[in-house]
């Protein structure tokens, strides 16, 4: 089996999972958040809507730099927008996945100025940047999804919610 075939599969559970997680982010409170230091419902599900952009840096650079990183957009303002932006990023992230092993094997940096911070093979990049940081953003939705009384839906099998 490819590598490109395994990192497919992982990523199409893991987006349509969180896209579940995305579709309950409630419209009417947008601008909550759990504690001043934290992320608005807002702003948390912007930016899990935005990781799958890092397809780009990874899979057709070599390495990205920190310091030239361009300012953050503004948060979504609807549950629809977020989702909308979701799934045009994870369109253009699946097709950027279509690499051969060599491909996937080379090594990519990430780089603040003239410090680098890590290297690693792009496979290894894209699940750290994209995969895991999407389920570890993911998990924190779930936590703002409950203390707001929304339901949570099951991910990786029933949740206290759904069977």
């Amino acid at each position: 089996m490819a590598i490109k075939d395994g990192l497919l599969a992982e990523f199409d559970h893991e987006t349509a999972t969180t896209r579940k997680m995305l579709a309950r982010v409630p419209d009417a409170q947008l601008a909550w958040k759990p504690h001043d230091k934290s992320r608005t419902f807002a702003d948390l599900a912007t930016h899990i809507s935005h990781l799958p952009q890092w397809a780009d840096a990874i899979l057709n650079r070599t390495h990205y730099d920190l310091a030239s990183a361009p300012a953050t957009d503004g948060a979504a303002g609807s549950c629809a927008e977020v989702l909308s932006g979701f799934d045009a990023n994870v369109a253009a992230a699946r097709t950027l996945l279509d690499r051969t092993d060599a491909e996937l094997s080379a090594y990519w940096s990430l780089r603040r100025g003239d410090q680098e911070i890590f290297t690693m093979p792009r496979v290894s990049a894209f699940r750290t940047f994209v995969l895991y940081h999407l389920v570890h953003h993911r998990g924190q939705l779930s936590v703002y999804l409950r203390l707001n009384d929304i339901a949570v839906p099951a991910l990786y099998g029933p949740s206290a919610d759904e069977g």
